[in-house]
């Protein structure tokens, strides 16, 4: 019988009135009680007692057998009468259990109430479908009446109110509680970020493009129509658990998107690369959100003082013209709403950047939570400096083909000049010297200029630019905007260089980047008398600021270059003028120098430049050489055998020997790509360095670092091929592809797919057996794009958010292995059990649900959520597991509480436990007779190792150094005494003491992760 006929039936005749009688009846008032009636104290067999359980019995007999003798065929067999009939009496007398009231149970609806009857008195075993069908139906119908008659009863409306007043209540406390413990901002510090904001947003929300300033062209543009996106890269370690191959990677994402997962960075990059046109977007791009309050704080102007500024004087020491109300920015900073910018940490003299450092690291300190991004050249401070702190590293890569195409149209749709953008596409796709100058923002927009200023004609070489983009900006007159000379000031092209020059010279010898005013005027006025022109120094200076298109006054009172570029040629210019050889070698250890010391070569006559060089091999240092190395490329004439004394002395340098010596030889620049061996000859090391340093330069010369990794491709060893398929961003798609990519060896190594088009490139090469895909693309997309499905035999999935039941994965019928990394999307694995699938590690899914279903897995990695329980609660009881990787969130939510259930296991890997693993927990290891090799991923004194049994059976150890061999490393000795092998997680870390250790694990060797 169907539903609605059974409900038509039984609702009116039989149960309304069956439900009136379960009830008591209502007494006066409104029920406005201190405590809710419960259901216990309604029905009719409680405290008011007007039924008995036979008399709900009986009615329960009544309904049933009104049903059974309805016309029409039978709800369920006959002789199941009586059962059913006690069946849904015992449902009803369930009513007086439940602890609950009526305005409860009508918040929880019939569906919900039915089904805490059926929990209370579960279904007979043994009654038929149709009867259990009925049984179920007449308990919904039978609730939806109890509910209507719950509605209707005089209290009802009145208990309603009282339950929203208390729940409005309790709402009203937890909120006052919430605001107590957040005091709610002032009204004007809300109107005044209201302002600051907006003054922000216009302050830094123009750039120039250099050259575009020309006559009938304006000066400034947009930020969001010259801002450009660039890649920021970073070598990090790979966040999957110990045990599994390609361990480290190189990361690459979107310079904006630096802050994004990391609150602390250290952006490295050239000058003229991009750095200060970052701060800027990330600054108008916060002001416009507004969830952070954005501080621009370049240091060249910070350091000018002397003192620099506590939070209170941030907005004053920038000039900013906005009063803030006192105390601001300390609720700004104590709140984790700000956003630091700190800008040309490569800006300010070596001497003040420990000093920098100390105020830095106060101001973290004092205020966490907040964010910081600092940017600075790349060798301006050593590697890992702020890395202590938390400090992720990222460095500006150089611009590839595609992003200076994008320059190019850019800039020629801002200077409307479209009829200049093909052919200069064509010079820069043909020439290489032109080419390789074209790597930043800042070099993009002066050949850009000048190749539209000289209508298609381009100088060669580095040195020839600069001077071409000289004379450009110098040359160009106020009178070609029909304008005269400003208060009698009168300098030609030359005179305007001498004085320059000087200028640039004064700041290349204190270090600096920034001067006061008055010492400028100082420095021309000493100048004035061996140049041609009118007017005093202040004139003559103020003339320089507003027309030379070099200086410029970034606050009042203070002097600087456009960009550093520019006053390290002139100075440089200056130096040679005058003799200074000696005083340039000198400085040659200041990083600050070095691009002095290379345009100095090039403005230096052949005897001069054969000085210099000699000068800088004397020195017999490695990075010297290098930049007597790069110094070569300027040097257009140089006596030979000073040239073959050069390159004799760099080959002690080439092949490189460690990723330092590649980032090294890199920094030399693409001169570097016509030294590097192939691969005969090499050691493994070295051949893997070779390539590595080719891969940096392939942004500034992909041509030649493409010729150099093309003779490597058929190299065997793992660590070459990993560091040829890890650099396959930084080339064409297709064409690295092709001619890398397919000639690969596949033993072991990954390849990773990060864009639509490298997925649609893996049609072109032969299959791969272990392939990774960062980003979201429909899974379709990826079984689509692999060509062999059947080949594949582990996948990587990364970040994406698409991915749900996995059931697409079907299409790899041999797949081995999956990896899921961030796909918090996922909410069932019951898919694969139909794959061979014998590793599987994952983080924080969705839902797990169907893990248990995996017999056949061997490796297990898991960091995730489960309820409270044990690990025999949620993992495959019957799977032969050998290695299991516990990450963080699965130890605060099991610790190690069921792990006896797997006597196959050999690895166990366990990060840093949120709690204190109890007695009971290591206990489980104990019971783990194979178990061999054991990994910890925290400092020792989070596992409570006091609680930790002696472990005979283990004899493999990795764990974290500690500062010292202390108390904890003791105890883990005492526990494991058959231990073999110690390998030390240095995280890069030099100097551990290995010899101290050994003392610990007198039976085993001692070794660290670098070896």
């Amino acid at each position: 019988m169907e539903p609605a006929v059974l409900g038509g039936k039984l609702a009116s005749s039989l149960i309304a009135p069956l439900v009136k009688r379960l009830f008591v009846a209502d007494g006066p008032g409104a029920g406005l009680v201190d405590k809710p009636v419960r259901l216990k104290d309604l029905v009719s067999w409680g405290e008011k007692r007007t039924l008995t359980e036979k008399d709900v019995h009986k009615l329960a007999g009544q309904l049933v057998a009104r049903a059974v003798d309805s016309p029409g065929e039978a709800p369920f067999p006959p002789d199941e009468q009586t059962a059913v009939a006690d069946a849904l009496a015992r449902r009803l007398l369930t009513l007086g259990d439940l602890d609950m009231d009526d305005v409860q149970a009508v918040r929880l609806g019939r569906r919900g109430l039915a089904r805490q009857l059926e929990h209370g008195a579960p279904t007979p075993p043994g009654l038929s479908t149709d009867s259990r069908y009925f049984l179920g139906n007449a308990t919904e119908w039978a609730c939806l009446q109890i509910l209507e008659f719950f509605t209707r009863r005089s209290t009802f409306v009145a208990r309603t109110l009282v339950e929203q007043t208390r729940t409005q209540a309790e709402l009203i406390s937890r909120v006052d509680e919430l605001i107590a413990r957040t005091p709610r901002p002032d009204a004007r510090d809300t109107a005044f970020e209201r302002r600051y904001l907006a003054y922000l947003a216009e302050r830094h929300n123009h750039i120039t493009i250099y050259g575009i300033d020309l006559r009938d062209s304006p000066d400034r543009w947009p930020l969001e129509v010259a801002y450009l996106s660039l890649e920021a890269t970073a070598t990090e370690e790979h966040p999957l658990p110990e045990g599994h191959p390609g361990a480290r990677y190189d990361l690459q994402l979107p310079a904006e998107e630096a802050l994004v997962s990391h609150d602390r960075v250290l952006l490295r990059g050239d000058a003229g690369s991009g750095k200060t046109t970052l701060v800027q977007w990330l600054a108008v791009t916060a002001a416009a959100d507004g969830d952070r309050i954005p501080y621009v704080l370049p240091l060249r102007t910070l350091i000018r003082t002397g003192q620099l500024p506590s939070p209170a004087h941030f907005l004053t020491a920038v000039g900013c013209p906005h009063t803030p109300p006192e105390g601001w920015a300390e609720r700004v900073l104590t709140t984790g709403r700000a956003l630091i910018l700190v800008d040309g940490l490569d800006e300010i003299p070596s001497a003040d950047r420990h000093r920098t450092r100390d105020w830095l690291l106060s101001l973290i300190g004092a205020f966490p939570g907040n964010r910081w991004l600092l940017t600075s050249r790349p060798t301006a401070v050593r590697p890992d400096w702020l890395a202590s702190e938390g400090f992720r590293e990222l460095t500006l890569a150089p611009m590839r083909r595609p992003e200076v195409k994008t320059f190019v149209e850019r800039w020629h749709t801002a200077a409307e000049a479209p009829e200049y953008e093909a052919p200069l596409l064509d010079s820069l796709h043909t020439k290489r010297d032109l080419a390789r100058l074209a790597t930043n923002p800042l070099m993009c927009g002066l050949i850009c200029a000048l190749h539209r200023e000289r209508r298609g004609y381009l100088p060669t070489g580095r040195k020839e630019l600069y001077d071409a983009a000289l004379t450009m900006l110098l040359a160009r007159r106020d009178r070609e905007r029909g304008m005269g000379a400003l208060e009698g000031a009168e300098l030609g092209e030359e005179a305007q260089l001498e004085i320059l020059q000087r200028l640039a010279y004064a700041l290349v010898l204190s270090g600096r980047t920034e001067m006061d005013l008055e010492t400028a005027e100082g420095i021309v006025e000493r100048c004035l008398p061996t140049v041609a022109g009118k007017g005093d120094a202040r004139t003559v200076l103020q003339d320089l600021l507003l027309r030379s298109g070099l200086l410029r006054q970034p606050a009042d009172g203070v002097v600087d270059f456009v960009h550093r570029t520019f006053q390290d040629y002139l100075g440089a210019r200056y130096a040679v003028e005058e003799g200074h050889l000696d005083v340039l070698t000198s400085h040659a250890d200041d990083t600050q120098w070095e691009d002095v010391i290379r345009m100095a070569v090039a403005h230096a006559r052949p005897r001069e430049r054969v000085v210099l060089l000699r000068q800088l091999l004397a020195r017999e240092e490695p990075r010297l050489t290098l930049l007597a190395l790069a110094c070569l490329e300027h040097a257009t004439a140089l006596d030979p055998g000073v040239r073959a004394e050069v390159e004799s002395r760099s080959a002690a340098l080439i092949p490189p020997r460690t990723t330092a010596d590649a980032h090294t030889l890199a920094d030399a620049g693409p001169l570097v790509l016509e030294l590097l061996p192939g691969p005969e000859g090499l050691t493994a090391e070295e051949a893997r360095c070779v390539t590595e340093t080719a891969s940096i330069l392939g942004g500034q010369e992909p041509t030649g670092a493409l010729a150099v990794l093309r003779r490597f491709r058929d190299h065997p060893s793992f660590d070459v091929r990993r560091q040829l398929a890890g650099t396959w961003d930084r080339f064409d798609t297709t064409e690295y592809a092709v001619e890398v990519l397919d000639h690969l060896l596949r033993d072991g190594l990954f390849l990773r797919c990060a864009s639509p088009g490298q997925l649609a490139a893996l049609r072109l090469m032969r299959p791969w057996q272990r392939l990774t895909v960062n980003g979201s693309p429909d899974l379709s997309d990826v079984a689509a794009a692999v060509r062999d499905p059947d080949a594949l035999d582990l996948l990587s999935l990364e970040h994406h958010t698409r991915a749900s039941t996995l059931a697409e994965l079907a299409a790899f019928r041999n797949l081995r292995a999956l990896w899921l990394q961030d796909c918090f999307g996922v909410r069932d694995l019951t898919r694969l059990s139909e794959l061979p699938l014998t590793e599987l590690a994952f983080n924080q899914i969705s839902s797990p649900a169907g893990l248990s279903a995996l017999h056949g897995l061997t490796r297990l990695s898991l960091d995730q959520t489960f309820q409270d329980g044990h690990l025999s609660d949620q993992l495959p009881l019957d799977a032969p597991l050998e290695y299991l990787f516990l990450g963080q969130e699965t130890l605060a939510a099991t610790g190690l509480r069921g792990l006896e259930s797997w006597p196959t296991l050999t690895e166990l890997s366990l990060a840093r436990p949120p709690t204190t693993l109890s007695a009971t927990d290591w206990g489980q290891m104990a019971r783990l007779p194979v178990l061999r090799n054991l990994v910890l991923n925290a400092s020792l004194n989070h596992y409570a190792l006091e609680f930790m049994p002696e472990l005979p059976s283990v004899e493999t150890l990795r764990m974290p150094s500690q500062r010292k061999a202390d108390k904890y490393v003791r105890i883990l000795a005492s526990r494991l005494p058959g231990l073999r092998t110690v390998t030390l997680k240095t995280s890069g870390r030099r100097g551990v003491p290995l010899d101290t250790y050994a003392e610990f694990f007198p039976t085993a060797e001692v070794t660290d992760d670098r070896l």
